[in-house]
């Protein structure tokens, strides 16, 4: 398995390239001659610890060439003094030679690499710790200078060697601990924060994961943007709503005490158990993952960050454990968080800010969340950033009822979604038909009911409903049948009415207002007419008819009907307000039965008998 060589590279950190010096001079050369590395430890007066330091650990004849070219870290004599005193030894010659060893190849790196190639990342030094035979980690970090492992700052650089490149620095770099490389890379801040948020004076995980007792550890570390989902799908502003107890338990879920597991070990199946007590399991099908109590998997973002009492890989989702899933409240955006079938979902809510709309406890929601597939067939090909935001974010909003409706609580008829009408406050109707399961808007099926939130309940469908015509709610509402055929009649070439009546809102003729008769009133129809059906109808009749239903560029809803005149494709209707009634130049009285099903193009009213022109 090659996943050190598939992750290690991912562009997780910035890449910026920044010279160590303090101006823009080349790089130093030294007076005498062609020195090696070794011969410029010992010209330096600066570097005599280091010299006595090489001697003792019988390190000076690798630095003094045949090994291949080396980048040098090296500590000032003032850096050897702050360790030794920092570290309780009074000399040198205190520190056990094994440690001196491992501590002084932890500055080292293989190969030449001026200051100029220095990237802000990890890279491996030729050290190693107790957990592991693997080399340890280095963490460079270019943002201001050159600070490697959080502790020591490269002050003079490129002092170059036959042999590879020196670069001077202000602190020994000591064996890092997992905690060491947790406070280096800023992007596991929010961690280290949580680390000390958990902690108690009889447990301080800081010091745990410093130490070495229960070590090697694991440790899969959430970067600051995961903990950033987290805390949003659990609807609280920071660590601090969150109970020390309820972090504790989910810190300890991402430690695996007692082993150093490297990304070569991992395998699909995989199962480890947690500090915490509850195992993780590893998924490799599709990148390396893990998988938590949640049914979002998080991806390993950066493998093999070896420390001398463990191995950190970065994560780019918080880990939950079952305990912490039987007993957290999430909001409707925590709930697409944690689902990794609601990806797609999740990624449109904080495109358009609406992650912070559904994080409100204070409200409460009803929403149908399309899953990945649903997306990717929306999408077509597209990207989601591809598409307008105020688009995107109407669309989600036609996902989205007012209140908690539960399965049991919804039944066949028009309810209103959030999304609304061109620059209006009217919001747009939706359509649920129980005939056979749910549909929605005729497009979409719920495929999970009932999965309750803190604010409400969210069902999974699988089809994002998209923003609806005039013809959308005419094809989904099986009262309108009737009509559907008349509109899509061959004999007298009416399928440009669905053309027509499909066509956005803000594009000639739309908007219209629709007088949609029942199919009982084509029955009634028919029955005037002595036909059996549609087909039966002269087409220019029907195309007269049809007219006669429909008044062009403008949304005509229920507040704006006076009594008086509408003038229609067809013909004059009169209207009375009061009754709720239409009547056609033929004397034949309509009453409007439903009012106001708005759509992204236009309204429709349900009437009870079909309108005629002059006959």
């Amino acid at each position: 398995m090659k996943l050190l060589s598939k992750f290690l590279l991912v562009a997780f950190l910035a890449t910026v390239f920044v010279s160590c010096s303090d101006d823009d001079d080349a790089p130093i050369m030294p007076p005498s001659g062609d020195p090696t590395i070794a011969d410029l430890v010992t010209e330096n007066e600066q570097f005599s610890s280091l010299l006595a330091a090489l001697v003792r650990t019988d390190l000076v004849a690798p630095f003094a060439g045949g090994s291949g070219d080396l980048t040098v870290f090296a500590p000032t004599n003032d850096a050897f003094s702050t360790f030794l005193q920092d570290n309780g030894f009074s000399s040198l010659e205190e520190v056990p030679e094994s440690l001196l060893r491992e501590v002084l190849l932890n500055h080292v790196v293989n190969g030449r690499v001026l200051a100029a190639d220095l990237t802000t990342g990890y890279v491996n030094s030729l050290g190693t710790g107790s957990a592991s035979e693997s080399t340890l980690s280095l963490f460079i970090n270019t943002d201001g200078g050159v600070a490697i492992n959080g502790v020591s700052n490269v002050t003079t650089a490129d002092i170059l060697a036959t042999n590879g490149v020196v670069h001077e620095v202000n602190a020994v770099i000591g064996l890092p601990s997992v905690t060491t490389q947790a406070i280096a890379n800023p992007q596991f801040s929010t961690l280290v924060s949580a680390l000390i948020a958990a902690s108690t004076d009889q447990t301080n995980y800081v010091d745990i994961l410093s130490g070495s007792e229960n070590s090697p550890f694991t440790v899969f570390a959430p970067t600051n943007a995961a903990f950033d989902d987290l805390l949003s799908g659990l609807g609280v502003s920071g660590l601090g709503d969150v109970a020390p107890a309820t972090l504790a338990t989910i810190l300890e879920y991402h430690v695996i005490a007692g082993s150093n597991v490297r990304s070569s070990d991992l395998t699909t199946g995989l199962t480890a158990v947690t500090l915490q007590g509850e195992e993780l399991e590893f998924d490799l099908s599709n990148g390396a993952q893990v998988m938590d109590a949640t049914e979002a998997n998080a991806n390993i973002a950066i493998v093999d960050v070896q420390t001398s009492n463990g191995v950190v890989h970065a994560i780019d989702k918080v880990l939950l454990p079952q305990v912490i899933v039987d007993v957290i409240d999430p909001t409707i955006t925590g709930l697409a968080m944690m689902n990794d079938d609601l990806s797609s979902l999740f990624a449109a809510l904080q495109l358009t800010g609406l992650d912070e709309v559904l994080n409100d406890r204070a409200s409460q929601y009803t929403v149908f969340a399309p899953t990945n597939a649903a997306f990717d067939i929306f999408l077509n090909g597209s990207a989601l950033g591809d598409l307008p935001v105020e688009v995107v974010t109407q669309v989600l909003l036609n996902h989205v009822l007012a209140g908690t409706a539960l399965s049991t609580d919804l039944e066949t008829s028009y309810t209103n979604s959030l999304a609304t009408f061109g620059d209006t406050e009217n919001n747009l109707s939706f359509y649920i038909n129980l005939d056979n399961g749910v549909r929605l808007n005729g497009v979409s099926a719920v495929t999970a009911p009932d999965n309750e939130a803190a604010n409400g309940v969210v069902h999974i469908v699988d089809a994002v409903i998209g923003l609806p015509t005039v013809v959308t709610f005419a094809t989904a509402d099986p009262n309108f049948s009737s009509l559907v055929a008349a509109l899509t009649d061959d004999g007298q070439e009416a399928q440009n009415y669905v053309e027509t009546l499909s066509t956005p809102n803000g594009t000639a003729p739309a908007p219209f207002t629709v007088f949609a008769p029942i199919n009982s009133a084509f029955d009634n129809l028919f029955a005037e007419l002595g036909v059996e059906g549609i087909e039966d109808i002269d087409p220019a009749t029907l195309t007269a008819a049809l007219n006669t239903h429909v008044v062009a560029q403008a949304n005509v809803r229920s507040t704006d009907l006076m009594d008086g005149t509408v003038t229609t494709l067809g013909a004059d209707l009169t209207v009375d307000a009061s009754a709720g009634t239409l009547t056609d130049p033929n004397d034949r009285v309509s009453t409007i039965a439903v009012f106001d099903v708005q759509a992204s193009n236009g309204v429709v009213h349900a009437i009870d008998t079909v309108l005629l022109p002059q006959l």
